[in-house]
């Protein structure tokens, strides 16, 4: 009887173990995933950003033909493969070339499809800098949970590693548009 009492305990306390790891298991899943969502999130908007810059080289050309390399970052970015992260660094120093441009070629404060590619750009920092702040507090939630007990056990186990954060707007040089 007592062999039994015995064996009946080791049996709940590896089901309770089993249930646990399932359940933080999970609970690392649906993070990945829902990282996963904000990442393509991001990726639709910087892509958008990028074809936004691109537009905008063919109207300053159609301003200034002896410009030779317009937003050179921009023609840099196509052949080269990057993370998010790269993308929008990049993506910021052809927008405060664009600006650069912007001040200094007559005519192009009044080209109209000049004025929209701005707006643009404008309503894409504000949905970049939700889906950034959306990203970071998810990766913090996730973060925590690699780090803290019992959870970093099935993270090690698993091998989950900590995200990095998307940079915030603050680290990088202010864009006026």
């Amino acid at each position: 009887m007592n062999l039994f009492l015995n064996i009946a305990i080791i049996i709940i306390v590896v089901c309770g173990i089993l249930i646990l790891y399932t359940i933080s298991y999970n609970s690392f899943q649906n993070y990945i995933i829902r990282i996963n969502e904000a990442e393509n999130n991001l990726d639709g908007i910087l892509r958008k950003r990028f074809d936004l810059l691109n537009k905008s080289i063919s109207i300053i050309k159609s301003f200034d033909e002896n410009k030779e390399n317009i937003l050179e970052c921009v023609s840099k970015i196509r052949s080269k493969k990057l993370t998010n992260f790269e993308l929008d660094r990049q993506l910021y120093e052809g927008i405060n070339e664009l600006q650069s441009y912007k001040e200094e070629i007559d005519g192009l404060k009044t080209n109209e499809t000049f004025i929209k590619i701005e707006i643009d750009l404008k309503e894409s920092e504000i949905e970049i800098e939700a889906y950034r702040k959306y990203y970071n507090n998810i990766i913090t939630s996730y973060n925590r949970k690699v780090s803290s007990f019992p959870t970093n056990i099935v993270a090690k186990i698993s091998k989950y590693k900590n995200f990095p954060y998307f940079e915030d707007k603050e680290d990088k040089e202010e864009i006026s548009i």
